[in-house]
């Protein structure tokens, strides 16, 4: 099914709240996850307590793994913008199912002053018992971060020592990269360096005529990344 285009705000609108409902393909037939069911828990919790009907902005057709979604795009523009100050969502999957994606609308919720509600679980940021809560989620998607950071880190320390090579793929030719390697151990500096491959016509790594110290330095580094992958091969 190709995704429906949203439905919500009109330019220029300005409202108190907004409701953000999002179904994938797959869940079009689930009457318990389907547009209707989600609007009419949002409607409900609306009536009790006491507040008017929010302005609906729909996703049909869209997953949650990541917050590339025209609707929650332009939820999130409209609290920017402070054209709506609080989003509701009738289950918090439909805003996203990634805990470092929540950690993130958290915070960017505190910074810009709007409220996020959630009726499926304590996070409600119209109360400091709901905003306590958003905020214990979010500290657990930040240390979920940590952990993705500290594995990573891991995993190229380990990577390093077995002898791989880090880094981008390099591009520059090994006769290239070996020349610039010789001119700058022999004390020619990255200018110098440079001027001498242009004069030479030498093609750069994208193919350009023009070499620049910057580049030089790139080809320096990778060179370095070389050296350090094959002295932990040899040791």
């Amino acid at each position: 099914m190709t995704p429906r285009r949203n439905r919500g705000l009109r330019a220029g609108e300005t409202v108190r709240r907004l409701a953000y409902v999002r179904v994938s393909t797959e869940e079009q037939a689930d009457s318990g996850l389907g547009v209707a069911a989600q609007r009419a828990a949002i409607l409900a919790d609306c009536a009790r307590r006491g507040w008017d009907e929010p302005t609906f902005i729909v996703d049909e057709g869209y997953s949650a793994k990541n917050l590339d979604r025209p609707g929650i795009t332009q939820v999130l523009d409209a609290l920017g913008s402070g054209a709506a100050s609080t989003v509701m969502v009738a289950k918090l999957d439909r805003l996203s199912r990634s805990l470092l994606d929540f950690a993130g609308l958290v915070e960017r919720a505190r910074r810009e002053g709007w409220e996020l509600i959630a009726l499926d679980t304590p996070v409600d940021m119209s109360t400091p018992t709901g905003e306590m809560m958003a905020a214990i989620v979010a500290t657990f998607g930040q240390y979920e971060r940590r952990l993705i950071a500290d594995r990573t880190k891991g995993a190229l320390r380990a990577k390093k020592a077995a002898g791989a090579r880090l880094g981008r793929p390099r591009l520059l030719p090994d006769a290239t990269l070996y020349r610039i390697g010789a001119m700058h151990d022999a004390g020619a500096s990255v200018r110098a360096i440079a001027s001498i491959l242009t004069d030479e016509a030498v093609p750069t790594a994208t193919g350009g005529a023009i070499w620049h110290p910057t580049a030089v330095g790139r080809a320096l580094r990778s060179l370095a990344l070389d050296r350090e992958a094959a002295s932990a091969r040899a040791s």
